[in-house]
């Protein structure tokens, strides 16, 4: 990307496919379609909220926080954008994704890195991310518009997670959750670029909207296999306990 030079925001970018309206609300596919991220984003923190002291969730818990809080916000702040777009209103919108990134990253490396410092991590990619969105609209208002910060936090997930989970040997499941929404994202991207061609071929909905859909299915994935890991790591404790009180209850009894 140092290489590459900056990269600019696509022409007329906020002119999107769908102008549909509905209770009042203007282009109201692409702003109700965020209510997943919302959705999804609350399901986690409750469950990460409920296993929150166990010991193989310390490491990591801080970077899924970020993750979570940025989904939650993603909700908010794309509905606010694409309600009425323009550049002020897109911070907004790309900040929540920023964070969500950053946490994503620092909770993955801290579960396979062994000198990963979660908390650190999450702090420090935090303002990274926060930096990121700054240095686009800076750049945007001087005449420049570079995006190179905000567009390489978004890769570097996509490249890094997958190498440390082959690094470090992750369980397979973890490795086909990622994978999957990897591809979930990908596909996004895809639509995204593809917003009014979509909407004139298939007619219902546009590709700006099949985005939101798509990155919802992503964030689904990777929380389910975050739920899925919790419930088996509550259960074991107690596994354990039962065990425990059986083996001296029956030496009592001997």
């Amino acid at each position: 990307m140092l290489a590459y030079g900056p990269i600019q925001q696509l022409p007329h970018y906020h002119e999107f496919a769908d102008q549909s309206a509905l209770f009042g609300i203007p282009h109201a596919a692409d702003v109700l379609s965020n209510i997943g991220f919302a959705v999804i984003a609350l399901w986690g923190m409750f469950r990460l909220n409920a296993i929150r002291a166990l010991p193989d969730f310390q490491k990591s818990r801080y970077g899924y926080g970020l993750f979570l809080l940025g989904l939650l916000l993603t909700a908010f702040g794309s509905s606010f954008y694409h309600w009425a777009p323009d550049n002020m209103r897109l911070v907004w919108d790309r900040l929540p994704i920023a964070l969500a990134c950053a946490g994503l990253l620092a909770a993955v490396r801290s579960e396979n890195v062994p000198t990963a410092n979660s908390k650190r991590d999450t702090i420090w990619l935090g303002f990274a991310a926060i930096a990121s969105i700054g240095w686009w609209y800076m750049t945007e208002q001087s005449g420049l518009d570079d995006l190179r910060p905000y567009l390489l936090l978004q890769c570097l997930p996509l490249i890094l997670i997958p190498m440390w989970q082959a690094i470090y040997r992750t369980p397979a499941a973890d490795r086909v959750a990622f994978v999957t929404a990897l591809v979930l994202y990908v596909l996004a991207k895809v639509v995204e670029i593809n917003d009014h061609q979509l909407l004139s071929t298939l007619g219902i909905v546009s590709g700006h909207t099949l985005k939101h859909l798509l990155a919802t299915a992503a964030a689904a994935v990777l929380v389910a296999r975050l739920v899925q890991r919790t419930d088996k790591q509550s259960i074991e404790p107690i596994g354990k306990s039962l065990i425990r009180s059986k083996s001296i209850s029956a030496s009592r009894h001997i």
